[in-house]
């Protein structure tokens, strides 16, 4: 009798144990709209191919001018400020219904007046760092055939010209530029993501075997070439992490989107590209030390290795090209829909009581934009970008401005702003979440206090442990509010340094 009383007494603790696990697992949740359905590893694959580019080749020229410990401390220190401005994103994410999240949603909550200037910034960085990739195609294309068939092969003179190759390559990125859904590119994002591997075991490997040395310049493992120089690597190593226009898609497309998921997958992007680009600009440098170029692939002597470590590089852009197209089309798509004096109150009256106010209500939670205005806009921007391409041999003015402008903004400014705008205890937004976090705590407290109530005879310990969970909870949201406007301010002055470094630069050349 003991026996069987004892085990109702488990089946009904463990009965109510699963029914608080529940509660406590639906009260995480805040999804109206569907579901996504790309897995964890498709989308830090995505993120990190966004992330990781043609950019890690110049890291042991940066590390050069900083000195190995002062180079090191900033390649962290900029995946630590990135992936703050992702993981300030995945926040803003929450105030959106599920698969609605995007920068031009944000904007409309909460800077409806300057939303079509964000996206026209987004739009035109994205556009001109994929120009920037047909042109990196073209001019490393030619060496690559002159280094598997020779320079003299009779009746191939057209394989020599960077025109022939930057055509050729675009019809490999138009089919993969109309794939409407980012998770589309993983297997690509895969591909080219070995292209960096390679070229990651190549620098690692010559290293190992000490065939630079003789070559080799001094090291400075502590000191700065000097002021201007280290100045002046610092871009390099800032927007070596920009990828934050490709966020909002994977997180409208990841199929869970809990907290610690999304968490997981900026955590496992930003470290690997961190240790990708530690990596390469140590060993990189110790091979060449001062005499280091811009170009860690372009200092090793002519050799098959070296030729498909080229080719390497032009897998990489030509699968890094698409996800640019993807974000630039959303941003002009936001472009054209943007209408003056929006006002946020606007959506506030068509929603629903269960609804939170003042959010954007699409449609088509996962994609709102027409099939027509889908493809006008892809092929616009494949016209022009080849168009530029085959016009202009090199872009450096222009992109080392709209990379100083476009890519602090939406890496540190627009998180920043939006998140400190979004968060303010005044929002409607913010009041109404916090009011659900607060009953989805209390409904716990509860649970718990009945259950100890019974075995302890008293829930008052419980009721002030739920209250300095809450007043915790509140700290914590007002120290990251604080945080958010530090990173919009870091990003400012960012802006300003790579500017006054860029003007310089370019005057001195």
């Amino acid at each position: 009798m003991d026996t069987e009383a004892s085990a109702e007494v488990v089946a009904v603790g463990g009965s109510h144990s699963r029914s608080r696990r529940g509660r406590r697992h639906h009260a995480g949740k805040r999804e109206v709209g569907v579901a996504g359905q790309a897995s964890w590893i498709s989308s830090v694959v995505n993120l990190l191919n966004t992330i990781v580019g043609a950019g890690a080749l110049a890291m042991p020229n940066a590390l050069a001018r900083m000195g190995i410990t002062l180079g090191v401390l900033i390649i962290v220190w900029s995946g630590v400020t990135a992936g703050f401005g992702l993981y300030l994103q995945s926040l803003c994410a929450q105030y959106l219904d599920r698969g609605s999240a995007s920068f031009f949603a944000l904007s409309q909550i909460t800077y409806p007046n300057a939303a079509v200037i964000f996206d026209a910034a987004i739009a035109i960085k994205c556009f001109g760092v994929g120009v920037s990739y047909l042109i990196i195609i073209g001019d490393l294309m030619p060496g690559v055939v002159e280094g598997f068939i020779g320079a003299d092969a009779a009746g191939m003179d057209f394989l020599l010209d960077r025109h022939f190759w930057v055509t050729a390559f675009m019809l490999v990125v138009i089919p993969l530029s109309f794939l409407r859904r980012l998770d589309s590119l993983k297997y690509t994002s895969i591909i080219a993501l070995t292209s960096i591997g390679y070229l990651m075991v190549l620098v690692v490997a010559h290293f190992i075997k000490g065939d630079t040395m003789a070559e080799r310049g001094p090291i400075n493992y502590f000191k700065w070439q000097s002021a201007v120089s280290a100045l002046s690597a610092f871009p390099v190593m800032v927007f070596a992490y920009t990828c934050h226009q490709n966020m909002f898609s994977i997180l409208n497309e990841i199929s869970n989107n809990s907290h610690f998921r999304t968490t997981s997958v900026i955590f496992a992007s930003i470290g690997s590209a961190a240790s990708t680009y530690i990596l390469i600009a140590i060993t990189g440098y110790l091979s060449f030390g001062n005499a280091i170029g811009g170009n860690i692939v372009g200092m090793y002597l002519p050799s098959l290795t070296a030729t498909i470590a080229r080719a390497a590089i032009v897998v990489l852009v030509v699968f890094s090209y698409p996800l640019q197209v993807h974000p630039c089309r959303a941003s002009i798509d936001a472009v054209f829909k943007w209408r003056p004096n929006s006002k946020p109150s606007s959506n506030a009256a068509n929603c629903s009581p269960n609804r939170h106010p003042l959010l954007p209500r699409p449609t088509r939670p996962q994609d709102s934009m027409g099939d027509t205005m889908f493809a006008i806009i892809t092929t616009a921007i494949l016209i022009f970008s080849y168009i530029v391409a085959m016009t202009v041999s090199s872009l450096e003015a222009v992109l080392a401005y709209v990379g100083s402008t476009g890519s602090t903004s939406i890496s540190f400014i627009l998180p920043g702003l939006f998140y400190y705008k979004i968060s303010s205890p005044e929002s409607a937004i913010h009041q109404r979440l916090m009011k659900e976090d607060d009953e989805a705590e209390d409904n716990l407290s509860d649970d718990d206090g009945g259950d100890d109530e019974g075995l302890l005879g008293g829930s008052g310990l419980l009721s002030a442990s739920g209250l300095l969970k809450r007043n915790t909870r509140q700290w914590r949201k007002a120290l990251l509010r604080k945080l958010s406007l530090g990173l919009a301010i870091y990003g400012v002055i960012v802006m300003i340094v790579c500017l006054i470094t860029n003007t310089f630069f370019l005057a001195s050349h």
